[in-house]
């Protein structure tokens, strides 16, 4: 079963391109911290902006390197059944041990069609593969729903395991009731994968992680000892890590001639921002993602420097891997300045 911290890898860049060199560090640094496994080309890996050509040269990549030493997820969803049959068959004759198929987005089937158009054609046709369903609805638009989800546990058994993003708890709770107690289930969200670790019906078995794509070593250790009822000890780190795990998605107020806007930062963009500010290769996302405000950013900032203060031991695999000096660049504003947008306009 597929149980752990599996980090879901941001795609690096440089000058526009995949950074190849990068993307082993990246590759380096998850195996040096004892990481479950890693998804390549989900969201956090801009899958959305990635060509098919480009997306499965990630794939490739990561099945690669990562062969024999950790458990290789490919993202080959899609809304479209074709593509994502094709996308698996082409993970599959790499080797991989599963996929993630994020719910069909903008054309917002049914959950019902969801299962019987997109779940059941893809697990059919690779029932060597681990099939995760991906349920984000916040991004999407569509749901596959437990009730569904449970149909198609019955009917394939290599449909066992989901991402759940729902942030619904009672969703989570329902899915476990529907589906038993040999589907697994996988936090999507960092902020609460502690708690659905640790709930009594939930029983989560760890995380697809982005924050680990920073401090792998940590939330490895975090799901670790929940899994292992070490549920005190697990709690301190969550609360030394919570900083980091605010800052998937950042949301502020921003001014305008015409009034006061939302302006909401999803993932990768803080967690890119940061990796550049730390040293890491990351590059920029890619447009129409950009930059973050100047308040957004000091958002991020205020909470690498808390870590650093109060747990600077988080930090220091990225300082002793890439051989920065965590305390000078996240001091030094001139690191990181340029990174965020010079006004609302």
């Amino acid at each position: 079963m597929l149980t752990g911290c599996f980090t879901a890898l941001v795609t690096p860049f440089k000058n526009g391109a995949i950074d190849d060199h990068g993307l082993d560090r990246l590759i380096d640094y998850q195996l040096a911290n004892g990481i479950t496994g890693m998804l390549a080309v989900g969201t956090t890996g801009e899958s959305p902006s990635l060509s098919w050509q480009e997306h499965n040269a990630v794939i490739e990549a990561v099945a690669r390197r990562v062969k024999g030493k950790c458990t290789c997820i490919a993202g080959t969803g899609s809304n479209n059944t074709q593509e994502a049959l094709s996308a698996t068959e082409h993970a599959a004759r790499l080797g991989v041990e599963a996929v993630l198929l994020v719910d069909p987005y903008y054309n917002g089937p049914s959950s019902l069609e969801i299962r019987r158009e997109y779940i059941q054609p893809v697990a059919a046709a690779f029932p060597q593969l681990d099939i995760i369903p991906y349920i984000i609805p916040g991004r999407t638009g569509a749901q596959l729903l437990p009730e569904d989800l449970a149909i198609a546990h019955q009917k394939h058994p290599n449909v066992r395991t989901v991402k759940e993003a729902t942030a619904d708890i009672d969703n989570m709770r329902w899915t476990r009731e529907c589906c038993g107690s040999d589907m697994t289930i996988l936090s999507g969200d960092d902020g609460m994968t502690f708690g659905m670790m640790t709930d009594p019906v939930v029983k989560a078995g760890g995380v697809i992680s982005v924050a680990s794509n920073i401090v792998p070593g940590a939330v490895v250790k975090m799901t670790s000892l929940i899994r292992e009822g070490h549920t005190a000890e697990a709690e301190k780190l969550k609360a030394a890590l919570a900083p980091l795990f605010g800052i998937i998605m950042v949301k502020t107020q921003e001014e305008t001639p015409w009034g006061t806007v939302l302006f909401r930062a999803r993932n990768p963009l803080p967690a890119k921002t940061l990796m550049n500010i730390l040293g890491m290769p990351a590059g920029q996302c890619r447009r129409p993602l950009g930059k973050l405000t100047k308040q957004a950013l000091k958002t991020v900032m205020t909470a690498i420097q808390t870590v650093h203060r109060e747990n600077p031991e988080i930090l220091r695999p990225i300082e002793s891997f890439f051989g920065v000096d965590i305390a000078e660049r996240i001091n030094r504003p001139s690191q990181w300045e340029e990174l965020a947008y010079g006004d609302y306009s």
